[in-house]
């Protein structure tokens, strides 16, 4: 196959780990970025059984490097490590370009790098990292209004349907 023949991956081939979904209630989302992670090999069996939790997740650049901190992998029983830590510190694989982006960014006012996506892709595991900013509390209570809005919205105009 020449390369305009060759097929594109579809967005099934990337199946989903773990989700932040504190992230989008609590933070502006803005950019995002997909990184490597390097693990252990107990933490790649525990990813295949989908015990990892996001929620309390930051990235941390220190001395040009990536760092994952605060994400929870839980052993499986049949871990053969002796006390295996389920909330180490796991260095994130990045281009030097992307780090500086990252730290670029992320040195704005009120900026924070926060884990959004853990997934599979090629047989890898993946991180989406965003750049986000915290919400206030009104304008939690603004998505919250334009969200029961919406719902009500579909809910009449299926009435008016029928």
């Amino acid at each position: 196959m020449t390369k305009k023949q060759t097929k594109k991956k579809s967005a099934s081939s990337a199946s989903l780990i773990a989700e932040n979904a504190s992230a989008r209630h609590d933070y502006h989302l803005g950019d995002r970025i997909e990184a490597g992670l390097s693990l252990d090999g107990w933490e790649v069996k525990s990813l295949r059984a989908r015990r990892a939790q996001l929620k309390e997740g930051y990235v941390h650049i220190d001395r040009g490097e990536a760092y994952l901190h605060g994400v929870q992998i839980s052993p499986l029983p049949t871990c053969s490590e002796d006390k295996p830590n389920p909330t180490r510190t796991r260095k994130l694989l990045l281009h030097k370009k992307e780090i500086n982006w990252l730290a670029g960014a992320r040195d704005r006012k009120g900026y924070t790098l926060l884990p959004l996506r853990l997934y599979w892709k090629n047989n890898r595991a993946k991180l989406e990292v965003g750049l986000a900013k915290g919400k206030q509390k009104h304008d939690k209570r603004a998505d919250k209004r334009d969200r029961d809005w919406g719902r009500d919205k579909r809910r009449l105009l299926k009435n008016k349907q029928a």
